[in-house]
């Protein structure tokens, strides 16, 4: 797919600040044409860190967890090296979705899904949780443990299957001091309703929230506790277009308002995010609702993607979304390789009084990649946001996924936001 095209060219499309990897070949030989679910952290030594989903497509047998550090700012990266999962051309099993904390002692876990022969819904969700770490800044990796974790209502009825399940973006100390976070579980085909229609993004799904409890004491990955929140019942779900009785809500992406609440931006099918609040440290939630600019105003335009908000200073915020229904040039919402673009992003701004407790200004377009696709088989052209946020030395920059292929950061200036006015 890539032999006749130009990676320098096609990796700066997006404009990019930085450059963390370029699969290293054309022909797919290193099979490292999907990198995605990218995740980058501050280091406990001062540096930067991330980890990545790395396959040479997502969902083949050769998906693995990678790790690399950059000593300056970003601006320059170790070579990735596999901390779980198989390095190719062996294959399985896959270690898929892993995601970062540091204790307060500065040991890095590292938790993901680790796929153990069984498929139940997608061959890269359905897992157990297993977890790694480091005392020694990446150098060296503890063996792979696995994580009790709280069977659901929305899970196989056979305790053999494990649940489908995504944490999406990096835990943060969001609830009492501890790491919290949100999580997708995928409902088993065992018992969910008929899909509506058949697309995965038909698929029902609802969203938990997960606060690790005791992550500073520097617990064995088999002994870390998880306290689980919005569960069965709870979890929010939110209806599929036309058919109410089929929950498809993901994604969830969460910041602190300056009240103490927490909220949630939530992915969906329907065209439009959804928000959800939280007033008791992410125990119990609101019923999700359409995400608008204002109370009363116009409902956000984004289709079945990752959209998700990050914090920046003095109760503000932005939201990177694609500003369709997925409806975009000639692609329509279930061609989700080409419509995922192109991002832009929305200032919100905390309103104590609001009923929908953020606003948004309008749109600012922040970057695309022009359509071209890329990577194995007949490759892809989206920019779905299976990205991370860092604010350092009073940088703030994205680090995304380009065409779940090439890895870069892209900063965010006041210059950049500079004209973008929230309702009062």
């Amino acid at each position: 797919m890539t032999g006749h095209i130009n990676l320098e060219v096609e990796m700066r499309r997006t404009q990019p600040d930085y450059v963390v990897y370029r699969p290293k070949s054309m022909d797919g030989a290193h099979h490292d044409w999907g990198n995605e679910h990218f995740l980058v952290f501050d280091g406990p030594d001062g540096s930067l860190m991330a980890v990545w989903t790395q396959s040479t497509r997502e969902g083949m047998p050769d998906q693995r967890i990678v790790f690399s550090r950059s000593r300056n700012e970003g601006v320059t990266w170790d070579s990735p090296r596999v901390i779980a999962g198989v390095a190719p051309p062996a294959k399985g099993p896959m270690a898929s979705w892993a995601f970062p904390m540091v204790s307060n002692g500065g040991r890095i876990y590292v938790l993901y899904s680790k796929q153990v022969g069984t498929n139940d819904i997608f061959k890269h969700t359905t897992g157990l949780m297993a977890g790694i770490y480091s005392d020694d800044a990446g150098r060296t990796w503890s063996d792979e443990e696995f994580i009790p974790t709280r069977r659901s209502k929305w899970d196989n009825p056979a305790s053999s299957v494990p649940a489908n399940w995504i944490v999406w973006q990096k835990p943060e100390r969001l609830s009492e001091g501890k790491y919290f976070s949100g999580l997708t579980r995928w409902v088993s085909p065992a018992v969910a309703h008929p899909p509506p229609v058949k697309h995965w993004s038909a698929k029902e799904s609802v969203v938990e929230f997960i606060r690790f409890e005791n992550i500073d004491h520097h617990p064995e990955p088999k002994d870390i506790q998880i306290q689980w929140f919005a569960q069965d019942d709870e979890a929010l779900q939110v209806g599929y277009p036309g058919h109410p009785e089929v929950s498809v809500i993901q994604e969830p992406s969460i910041i602190r308002l300056p009240d103490g609440r927490l909220f949630t931006a939530l992915r969906s099918p329907g065209g439009n995010p959804y928000y959800s609040v939280s007033d008791d440290a992410g125990r119990t939630w609101s019923k999700p609702q359409v995400m608008r600019r204002s109370d009363g105003g116009r409902p956000l335009l984004h289709p079945c993607s990752p959209c998700p908000i990050y914090s920046l200073d003095g109760g503000r915020y932005i939201f990177l979304h694609h500003n369709h229904d997925g409806h975009f040039e000639q692609w329509g919402p279930f061609d989700t390789l080409d419509h995922r673009r192109p991002i832009t992003i929305a200032l919100g701004e905390f309103r104590r009084k609001g009923k929908q407790p953020i606003w948004f200004s309008e749109p600012k377009f922040f970057m695309d990649n022009g359509g071209q696709r890329l990577g194995y088989g007949p490759g892809r052209a989206d920019l779905a946001m299976y990205a991370s946020f860092t604010i350092r030395n009073g940088k703030r920059v994205l680090w995304y996924p380009d065409r779940k292929f090439f890895l870069l950061g892209k900063e965010v200036t006041d210059q950049f936001l500079a004209d973008l006015e929230v309702t009062q």
